[in-house]
């Protein structure tokens, strides 16, 4: 089992491919095997790293409090132990989130970006956001893990024709250990880079599904604050957008990155 130490952290990690660095960052409660239909098909011309995020899959757990600030530095410091870099990333929810960080405080260390159904800032706007949040985090305390993924599967994955998805997705989210995922919950509740987008020139991409929990419009706007940012939005898609269809979210990024200069 590939696993490197990090501070410390020790961090599953899987390569696969060759050609220039491709780090894929999964979201909440996910993990390595999450990305499976983008490596099978981003590794015959890329080198992908995929890892698990601290307190998530075959990474270590430690006790919190988390940060997002931290999981940058982890992602960083897997790289440098690695001797992999600079890298084009990907992010999804959760992983986004961490390219930004990632973009803010290790400039260097990132080629260009692909945010998907993420965004620079995770700040309660309202009472509402704040009820629904709390609401969540009492929710994963009182069904646990299981149960949890369950209700979360049935919004992502909601036609005929998911089940799999369906069954799938709680399977894996029933594997989280429940007191790292609040942590990670917890982490990102409150957290913002939106005052340092401006500063970030990184070739961007953000794909935003039309049904995401967050609106295109909001995508559209942090997007117009940055100067090298594109969105793309994939119509009759939600929040799992790699999962739920992989082959046009597959499609996107390699036409995104296959247009970025080589370094070869």
């Amino acid at each position: 089992m590939p696993v490197q130490r990090v501070g410390d952290l020790n961090v599953y990690y899987e390569i696969a491919g060759d050609g220039e660095p491709l780090l894929l960052i999964h979201g909440l409660g996910s993990c390595t095997e999450d990305w499976e239909a983008q490596v099978s098909e981003l590794a015959r011309s890329f080198r992908v790293i995929t890892y698990d995020v601290r307190g998530h899959g075959r990474t270590g757990k430690p006790p919190g409090p988390y940060s997002v600030v931290q999981f940058a530095a982890d992602s960083a410091g897997l790289l440098e132990a690695l001797g992999i870099g600079p890298v084009h990333v990907v992010g999804l929810s959760m992983g986004g989130m961490i390219a930004f960080q990632m973009m803010a405080d290790y400039p260097d260390i990132v080629r260009s970006a692909i945010i998907a159904n993420s965004g620079p800032a995770l700040v309660p706007q309202n009472n509402a956001q704040r009820r629904m949040l709390s609401q969540r985090k009492l929710l994963v305390r009182l069904l646990g893990m299981r149960r949890w993924g369950a209700i979360l599967a049935k919004r992502l994955f909601p036609l005929p024709g998911h089940a799999a998805l369906r069954n799938t997705f709680t399977l894996r989210m029933s594997r989280n250990n429940k007191r790292a995922y609040l942590d990670t919950q917890n982490a990102l509740i409150g957290w913002s880079v939106l005052d340092r987008i401006a500063a970030m020139h990184h070739p961007t991409l953000v794909i935003a599904a039309d049904q995401d929990y967050t609106p295109v419009a909001v995508k559209e706007a942090y997007a117009a604050k940055m100067s090298n940012a594109r969105v793309i939005v994939i119509p009759n898609a939600r929040h799992a957008v790699p999962m739920e269809r992989p082959e046009e979210f597959n499609r996107i990024v390699l036409d995104f990155l296959t247009a970025q200069p080589s370094t070869a």
